[in-house]
């Protein structure tokens, strides 16, 4: 199995240590899924975020963390025990996974990680040094899902055909506007996914987005009308707060180097204004 990770490792052609390195992490996210497919746990959750977009529908740039919400909410839900299957499945294809993290109950999102140190051992490396360092995967999975979402069943094919829920892209779309309006830091790498949204003329879920904008964020428990037209108003306003050059800073690691010196001097106030108008 160790040849199948050395010959998708090389599809990539990875030009520097950084893409090599994405490269890894995103094989080991597809694993992952893989292995929770195959303990059931998507009978209970759907795939969400930027790394789904990345793998399932094509996005043009790597992703840090697998982000999961539950079908329905359930307070008792607990990650541990689906990650020792996970680890358990995915030592076949090389990787001694160690699951870490403090998982408390109490919380909403329940948070672990998968962290491994043997596969780029068995690699063949063409860029990377470093080979102390280990690879790192947050798995998030929000146990009180807001209402409203849309899901669909996606196939996917490595390390062999298997099959995820997720929810649909404007539903998807959603729980991005949401963190882009609700998050209390920059992260460049939310705006690069609005924008894709756009360009693929994606129209987001306003049933899901108002659900999730009452239950978390600086509109929670107000009956606010959630279209188009406050959208816009309250991206507009987002949108000239920001330094965009910080925002920046965040995505490229992400992005192949041509792409990202393609996009540094496009970031900008009037460049997402422009996107803006086309929701």
């Amino acid at each position: 199995m160790k040849d199948l990770i050395q010959k998708k490792l090389e599809s990539y052609h990875a030009q520097n240590a950084q893409e090599e390195e994405n490269a890894i992490k995103e094989i080991t996210q597809e694993v992952a899924l893989y292995a929770l497919a195959k303990c059931g746990f998507f009978e209970k959750a759907v795939f969400q975020g930027g790394t789904c977009l990345r793998i399932v529908h094509g996005l043009d740039r790597f992703s840090e963390d697998l982000d999961f919400t539950l079908v329905s909410p359930d307070a008792d839900f607990m990650l541990t025990s689906y990650l020792e299957a996970v680890a358990h499945a995915m030592r076949v294809y090389g990787y001694e996974i160690e699951v870490g993290g403090n998982e408390k109950p109490e919380r909403n999102v329940k948070a672990q990680f998968l962290k491994d140190s043997s596969i780029k051992r068995l690699l063949a490396l063409r860029h990377l040094s470093d080979l102390k360092k280990k690879i790192n995967i947050k798995i998030e999975v929000d146990a009180n899902p807001p209402a409203g979402a849309a899901q669909e069943v996606k196939f996917l094919d490595f390390p062999t055909d298997f099959s995820i829920s997720t929810y649909d892209l404007g539903s998807l779309f959603a729980g991005k506007l949401h963190a882009l309006l609700c998050r209390p830091f920059v992260k460049g790498r939310d705006w690069y996914d609005f924008s894709w949204y756009i360009s693929q003329r994606i129209s987001p879920n306003y049933v899901l987005l108002g659900h999730a904008l009452a239950q978390y964020g600086p509109w929670s428990g107000q009956s606010i009308q959630v279209d188009r037209t406050w959208l816009v108003q309250q991206m507009s306003e987002k949108i000239a707060s920001l330094q965009w050059s910080e925002a920046f800073k965040d995505v490229s690691p992400f992005l192949k180097a041509e792409k990202s010196a393609e996009l540094r001097t496009l970031w900008s106030r009037e460049f997402f204004l422009a996107k803006l108008s086309k929701i």
